[in-house]
């Protein structure tokens, strides 16, 4: 894959919800972990924000390409960020998570600061990598990356 690509072109060939991480963020891989452990049927695909689809779709979306402190989600040609990226990747997961989702009817303005700490705090709480770990095969499968290479 070039490590330019067209945003629109990435864009366009996403089919599956994919979810836009912090790459070096402990906690944001953690998340990813997660995610997978609670997602059976295998519908979000990983990208992070750093990598070259990351930017791709940061920049579609006119998301900022040099600021990691959110959790994005695209979906049906949409993108969420921040709490409401976060709870609708819940209303899909298995287990008691999609109890969560009606959270989303909180207005932003509430639910988005308690999240703007985590986010501001999370390095130094839960530490970073120098670079995006290698993943595990089960979810390096579901990385948007190796998806977009088939297509």
């Amino acid at each position: 894959m070039s490590d330019t690509l067209d945003s629109t072109t990435v864009a366009d060939s996403v089919e599956r919800p994919v979810i836009l991480f912090d790459g070096v963020c402990n906690l944001c891989n953690a998340l990813v972990r997660f995610i997978v452990r609670f997602d059976a049927s295998g519908t979000f695909r990983f990208a992070p924000l750093q990598s070259t689809i990351g930017q791709a779709l940061l920049d579609e979306y006119d998301l900022p390409t040099e600021d990691f402190d959110t959790f994005v989600l695209i979906e049906d040609n949409e993108c969420y960020t921040r709490s409401t990226a976060a709870l609708r990747v819940c209303r899909t997961l298995d287990g008691p998570w999609p109890l969560l989702y009606p959270l989303v009817y909180v207005p932003e303005m509430l639910r988005n600061p308690v999240y703007r700490v985590v986010a501001t705090h999370r390095y130094r709480l839960f530490g970073r990598k120098d670079e995006c770990p290698v993943p595990s095969p089960e979810i390096r499968e579901r990385f948007a990356e190796r998806a977009l290479d088939t297509t």
